[in-house]
């Protein structure tokens, strides 16, 4: 029987799961280890701050983990510290540090996925920028309308459409914006006292710019873990074009609007990122698939509750199954699953 680490946040919890209970207390841990169990794993919890890397040697080890969505994301910092720290010690982080890294962070989600899949799965043209101030060297490289995405929220809560180039100064300087007015004061005394200094910008959040692709109704978000692919269709809120977080019209498992070329194209994407479960935002233009967003952990599971099946890929063919088996017990499957292919 192998051994797993599984590591807990401060609250003694881990992953995330839709209507757990308590609120917000992630999987049940009760059934996570028995499940493991019945795979041949032997299950361990333990929280981030007790790893002790002094005394023990975590070579070779399988540690799985939890991630965090706390404000400003000052937790999550700590939790990249020391999985990061665990895969330079030769531990086995499942997934790898780089998802991690990418989790509500959409700057470095588009600098990973442009290196780990091939062209085909990256289409849609995207700037990456620090600083208001970056964005002026390439202004009139942009073509309108394009969109504007905040590094960090979901739901498209950080998400707008600029269709000229005032709109979309406006737009960048509202989402990058760090403006302290104590910091403010500083700079603009230093530009007094030192000839030719150049002010720190007041917008240093990172964000992207990405091409729109225009007349889309709906998108598709796929979860997949290991063999399981769950897919929900989501529409656009009216005289929007966000479909995330839109709640519109929503259709899951054999009431979405699927097709197998979709469940193929998310099929070709997980194939590619080496990684037990992951979550995919995918648009069809009529002519293209596009992948818009992906997140490799803690991502939203309400997919698995609202779906009367999953789906598996057999013999050429999409085949859907009851879905009668509990978050749980579909997350040992997958890590199973990856850890012994």
């Amino acid at each position: 029987m192998s051994k797993i680490i599984a590591l807990t946040d401060y609250k003694g919890n881990f992953g995330s799961k839709h209507e757990d209970i308590p609120y917000r207390s992630g999987m049940d841990q009760n059934k996570l280890t028995l499940y493991f169990k019945e795979l041949q794993h032997d299950l361990v919890f333990v929280p981030f701050s007790e790893i002790d890397f002094t005394s023990k040697s975590y070579i070779d080890t399988f540690f799985i983990y939890t991630s965090s969505e706390d404000p400003n994301y000052y937790y999550k910092e700590f939790i990249e510290d020391i999985v990061y720290a665990l895969q330079i010690s030769g531990a086995i982080a499942i997934p790898h540090y780089n998802f991690l890294r990418a989790n509500n962070n959409k700057v470095f989600m588009e600098l990973l996925r442009e290196i780990v899949l091939p062209k085909q799965f990256c289409k849609l043209t995207t700037y990456k920028f620090g600083t208001y101030e970056e964005l002026l060297n390439h202004i009139d490289k942009i073509s309108y309308p394009i969109v504007i995405k905040g590094s960090e929220g979901a739901s498209g809560t950080s998400v707008f459409l600029s269709k000229n180039k005032q709109d979309l100064i406006s737009k960048v300087k509202k989402v990058s914006k760090t403006f302290s007015a104590k910091e403010y004061f500083w700079e603009l005394g230093r530009t007094y006292k030192h000839k030719g200094y150049k002010k720190d910008s007041m917008y240093r959040d990172k964000y992207i710019l990405q091409e729109f692709i225009p007349n889309l109704q709906k998108d598709w978000k796929v979860l997949v873990f290991g063999k399981r692919y769950y897919i929900l269709t989501r529409y656009a809120r009216e005289n929007d074009f966000r479909a995330s977080g839109s709640k519109t019209n929503y259709k899951s498992g054999t009431k979405s609007e699927l097709t197998d070329k979709i469940l193929d194209f998310a099929k070709q994407i997980f194939e590619k990122l080496d990684i037990p479960h992951v979550s995919l935002d995918i648009a069809f233009d009529g002519e293209k698939y596009y992948l818009i967003e992906m997140q490799g952990l803690y991502f939203g599971t309400s997919i698995i509750n609202m779906s009367d099946a999953y789906f598996v890929h057999n013999n050429e063919d999409w085949i859907p199954e009851n879905n009668n088996i509990e978050l749980e017990k579909v997350y040992a499957d997958c890590i199973s699953e990856h850890i012994n292919q």
